[in-house]
């Protein structure tokens, strides 16, 4: 099973270590591209804007143009915010921090693929830039992810926003997690509670040795664990499927 997660805007602000070989090694070539055509973009007046940044975060386009040498730090401990909040990977007992290790992929606008152990700097890009020369970062990073994930087997337990969706259409035997609100027999897509929702819903599921290997059996699982949860079939053949997990007002 993978468990596919954003990163966060928010980051712890510095790291401990060099910058080391990642995971995923097969990503290496475009993640030097990303990272020069960033650091290139951070050192001239464009950075801003094309970033999607405001002037009071002019701090975070200065730790772009530090990644070469810039102190880095644990996956696990750089993206903080309301997901990685209520997933607490910091809290995990040593069986379940090693599912968390096998089981979660972070997407990210930089690397590409992480995992919970692999050492990074701070860093500020989101997928959904349009980084000079290459583009839109969702397309230049979806034929190498492709490459990457496509023969990775199991179930894919789908936690990313849509930005970070495109740059890897999962077929169908992923499985997006959806968070509703219900409030006076209405439901309506959330935002913000939606990613505390998504967190502890990972959190449940690294937290088990259970092996899901289908979205009936994901389902089922959550359920008995006390959500609301809905399992809605793909649309059309080869989309994936939805898990609409119901929370109250």
């Amino acid at each position: 099973m993978l468990i596919l997660l954003p990163p966060s805007e928010g980051k712890a602000p510095r790291g401990t270590s060099k910058l080391r070989r990642l995971s995923f090694p097969e990503l290496a070539s475009p993640r030097e591209k990303v990272l020069d055509a960033l650091i290139a973009l951070s050192g001239s007046a464009d950075a801003l804007p094309v970033l999607g940044l405001s002037q009071g975060q002019a701090d975070a386009v200065a730790l772009n143009r530090e990644l070469r040498t810039a102190r880095a730090l644990p996956v696990a401990d750089l993206y903080t915010g309301v997901l990685y909040d209520n997933l607490g990977l910091g809290s995990l007992p040593p069986d379940a921090r090693q599912r968390a290790v096998r089981r979660i992929v972070v997407f990210s606008g930089l690397w590409g693929l992480l995992r919970i152990t692999d050492r990074i700097p701070p860093y500020r890009l989101s997928m959904g830039v349009r980084l000079p020369p290459m583009g839109g970062l969702a397309a230049f990073w979806k034929p190498s992810i492709t490459a990457a994930l496509t023969p990775v087997k199991g179930l894919v337990v789908d936690m990313r926003s849509s930005t970070y969706a495109t740059a890897w259409p999962t077929g169908e035997r992923g499985v997006a997690v959806r968070v509703l609100r219900e409030a006076g027999g209405a439901r309506t897509v959330v935002s913000h509670m939606a990613k505390a929702t998504r967190g502890a819903v990972a959190r449940s599921l690294v937290d088990s040795a259970e092996r899901l290997r289908t979205p009936q059996e994901l389902a089922g699982f959550l359920q008995e664990r006390g959500w609301r949860a809905e399992l809605q079939e793909p649309p059309s053949p080869g989309r994936p499927w939805t898990l609409d997990v119901i929370v109250d007002a």
